[in-house]
């Protein structure tokens, strides 16, 4: 069994902005040699929000069906198993059993309509 990251490299293209429809979600899985990483973003207009896929409250994924990460009217991030609500662009829990904890962010970010990972190394 290969272990579960919460981080990738820099630079990994995820895909072109038009992937992720505007105001949904969508589900990353990288397959690295260090081990595997279950990510998601959320489009918001031009601007994307990364998480890792890992709920602040329990060690689970967010969601029971796949691309399924925010509420009905799509406003926040919302966890399937206990009901933690999380804002979209900090990860902050501000309902449910975790409220002030936070997602652990995935940083990503649009270069020239492609989705990029960005940050340290550390995968």
């Amino acid at each position: 069994m290969t272990e579960r990251l919460t981080s990738t490299p820099a630079g990994v293209q995820l895909g072109p902005l038009e992937l992720i429809p505007d105001g949904t979600a969508r589900n990353f899985v990288l397959e690295m040699r260090a081990g595997r990483f279950h990510g998601f973003v959320v489009r918001r207009g031009t601007q994307v929000y990364g998480y890792v896929d890992r709920c602040a409250h329990m060690p689970v994924p967010l969601t029971q069906q796949l691309d399924a990460y925010l509420t009905p009217d799509a406003s926040h991030i919302q966890c399937s198993w206990h009901g933690a609500l999380y804002t979209v662009e900090e990860g902050r829990c501000v309902g449910g059993p975790c409220v002030g904890a936070r997602l652990l962010p995935w940083p990503v970010t649009t270069i020239d309509g492609m989705i990029v990972t960005v940050g340290e190394d550390k995968a």
